[in-house]
């Protein structure tokens, strides 16, 4: 998690430290429907493959789509490497969408050639939000294999269905590579694996607040984790789940206090999306204002041979690292039973000890992206990024008191001030 304004209370009187004050009072405010990864470049889809910009590999990129035609972009790529591209799409407060719109993401080579198609849409809730699809070269294919340029071509999945606004959205790219492995290995699915449903990981919830955007996940590990969430907003959680690993999740959304009556379809979804934020499997739970649960379905151990498997789901679920738990709640909730906020306990199992990967031939774009360091399991278990700030990362685990929490608040800005005073 990236700490956007660190402050400690004491009484009724808060710190917060210098140069952070403009994420002060976040929470009272319309949450955004998505922060986008800082230092996003942008980049403008092109109507024509052959005006296409190129993606480069372990960069992120901002764009737009319209609400017709298509938008297209371009690989560079060797004949080795697995490449990734995904697309989140992100419809702008006050728009509509059907139950059957949403993004298309297809690669294609440069003869023609479609390499993989993906479809994610907004479903029976109607709540727009942002969706992630995500396009794939694999050098295991029969096609696609050739080194040379390739194509991302992003649009609508239906944007004259009944319901849907005609607005452009903002577009999150990005694309990374995943070397071939140093020596032959399976080329077919593994066999059987346990498939009985898991039971929901007891135990009381501890608070975790979730980001809001893939570059802004809240690092989790196994666990109860409890968030509040209003209609209308996303939540974004990391799971690291290694090699060999079986990931289980049961979300649960708490009982209304309105007192009104009612019942909303698929008010709370929680998807699953992989590292390279392709979807795996997701849970959609209705509510009418009573306490409602659902979980994802069973779902194999991560494997570097599920990518042969003949569906989607498992073939998703082809390499370790981060992957990702997207929480929306619908914007009909609070038509029913008012703005919230709505508690909301995700309940997080990963089973199976891990075990080593693929012998890979090379190293991924970004480097690391398929894997779990140590600095991956130490960030999740205390809900803080890699890389954050030491005081940062006590404030925000919440576990020492109010008075040291002052004290390590206000020795962080007077060594801020130092460093900026000239000698």
């Amino acid at each position: 998690m990236r700490v956007g304004a660190a402050a400690v209370v004491l009484g009724a009187t808060a710190v917060v430290l210098p140069g952070q004050a403009a994420a002060a009072g976040e929470a009272d405010r319309t949450p955004s429907p998505y922060a986008f990864a800082d230092g996003a470049q942008s980049v403008e889809g092109a109507r024509s493959t052959a005006d296409a910009a190129p993606l480069k590999p372990g960069s992120t990129y901002r764009s737009s789509l319209p609400s017709n035609g298509e938008v297209s972009y371009r690989l560079d790529l060797d004949a080795a490497s697995n490449a990734y591209v995904s697309v989140t799409a992100v419809p702008p407060a006050g728009s509509t969408v059907s139950v059957i719109d949403g993004v298309k993401v297809s690669v294609q080579d440069a003869e023609g050639h479609t390499c993989s198609t993906d479809t994610q849409s907004f479903g029976a809730a109607r709540s727009p939000h942002p969706i992630a699809a995500w396009g794939r070269r694999d050098t295991g294919r029969p096609l696609c294999q050739k080194a040379g340029a390739y194509f991302v071509t992003v649009e609508r999945a239906d944007p004259d269905a009944e319901g849907s606004s005609p607005d452009a959205w903002d577009l999150e790219l990005v694309a990374m590579t995943e070397p071939g492995e140093a020596k032959t290995g399976a080329t077919s699915a593994p066999g059987a694996w346990n498939s009985a449903t898991p039971q929901p990981l007891p135990g009381e919830p501890e608070r975790r607040k979730g980001g809001a955007g893939f570059s802004r996940a809240t690092p989790i590990d196994q666990g109860v984790w409890r968030d509040d969430i209003r209609p209308g907003q996303t939540l974004f959680y990391a799971v690291p789940v290694d090699w060999g690993q079986q990931v289980s999740v049961t979300a649960e959304l708490g009982s209304s206090d309105s007192g009104r009556t009612g019942y909303t379809s698929d008010a709370l979804d929680v998807d699953l999306y992989n590292p390279a934020r392709g979807r795996v499997a997701d849970i959609g739970v209705g509510y009418d204002g009573d306490q409602k649960s659902g979980s994802l379905p069973p779902l194999p151990p991560v494997d570097h041979a599920n990518r042969y498997a003949p569906t989607a789901q498992v073939g998703a679920l082809r390499f370790a690292g981060s992957h990702y738990l997207v929480a929306h709640l619908s914007e009909a909730v609070a038509n029913t039973f008012g703005d919230g906020p709505y508690a909301m306990t995700l309940r997080v199992r990963t089973s199976g000890q891990p075990r080593s990967g693929p012998e890979y031939a090379g190293e991924s774009v970004p480097k690391g992206v398929f894997e779990v360091s140590d600095e991956d399991r130490e960030a999740a278990a205390e809900g803080v990024a890699a890389g954050d700030d030491t005081a940062m990362r006590a404030l925000a685990v919440g576990g020492i008191g109010t008075g040291s929490a002052l004290l390590v608040g206000l020795g962080v800005w007077t060594v801020m001030a130092r460093r900026r005073t000239p000698a």
